[in-house]
């Protein structure tokens, strides 16, 4: 049966899926709106099974936030023309609006959350079968604060946010220390927070380069230790040289600015 360009326009709306998708989903069904709806996903969960074992290592990565709460997400695809997409940005965007309204506990909780009556996990697998590449969400990740900043670099491959103890930060003051961790990848928020395994592989790693070094066996943890503490200043946010004013640290700069960092998360998809 023929099909209208109503009926078209509105399953495209429904699904994201490209126009003849919808044509000929529609002419298959015909015309029963739910059916052609059901045959766009089966097209979209058959194309991600067949490129299950495919690398999605381009994607998209925004993050936002609202009253106390931000969010990174990003999607991964297979190339940088799918990522670069209008289609597929919004449906980025639009992820990432629903994990800002329900605040959702972990990247399941998000897959399950429901966008105009599907959920996420459905909505990425149909996109998939409308690029034919295979999409996923990669990351998720979240911030609370009394005050919450984003940052986003251009090309919507690396993201960060920020949370702060006080519920008024100088915009601009966060945004800084939001790029900071965006340029500088620190691998904690301060040397409390390191994680114990990323802290003894420091140190063996320093007194190893001690014992090459020809030290005696007597120094070697005080030269790993001296070693971790430049680790420290180097690796961790808030003894980081300030990368504005590298005459203060990162510390030294919320302090003059009145704000004080508790946590941060950055995702990106460049190789780094």
């Amino acid at each position: 049966m023929a099909v209208t360009m109503a009926e078209i326009s509105k399953l495209r709306t429904m699904t994201g899926a490209g126009m003849m998708d919808c044509k000929n989903a529609l002419t298959e069904a015909n015309g029963d709106m739910e059916k052609a709806i059901e045959l766009i996903r089966k097209r979209g969960q058959a194309i991600a099974a067949k490129r299950s074992d495919r690398e999605a290592s381009e994607g998209c990565v925004l993050a936002g936030e609202k009253g106390g709460f931000a969010a990174i997400v990003a999607i991964k695809c297979e190339t940088d023309f799918v990522a670069k997409n209008a289609d597929f940005i919004a449906l980025t965007k639009n992820v990432l609006e629903a994990a800002l309204d329900a605040k959702p506990a972990d990247i399941e909780a998000l897959k399950a959350l429901h966008i105009g009556g599907r959920s996420v996990a459905d909505l990425i697998t149909e996109r998939s079968g409308v690029t034919g590449e295979k999409m996923e969400l990669g990351y998720y990740e979240f911030v609370n604060g009394a005050y919450t900043i984003d940052y986003v670099h251009p090309g919507n491959k690396l993201a960060t946010i920020v949370a702060f103890a006080e519920d008024s930060v100088e915009r601009q003051a966060a945004r800084d220390i939001a790029m900071q961790a965006a340029a500088m990848n620190p691998v904690a928020l301060n040397r409390d927070s390191v994680p114990a395994d990323i802290i003894e592989k420091e140190l063996e790693i320093g007194r190893e380069k001690a014992r090459q070094e020809g030290k005696p066996e007597n120094m070697l943890d005080k030269i790993a230790q001296g070693r971790l503490n430049k680790f420290f200043q180097e690796s961790t946010l808030m003894e980081q040289e300030f990368i504005k004013d590298n005459k203060m640290s990162v510390s030294a700069y919320a302090k003059a600015n009145n704000c004080t960092p508790i946590a941060f998360k950055r995702v990106t998809l460049n190789q780094e």
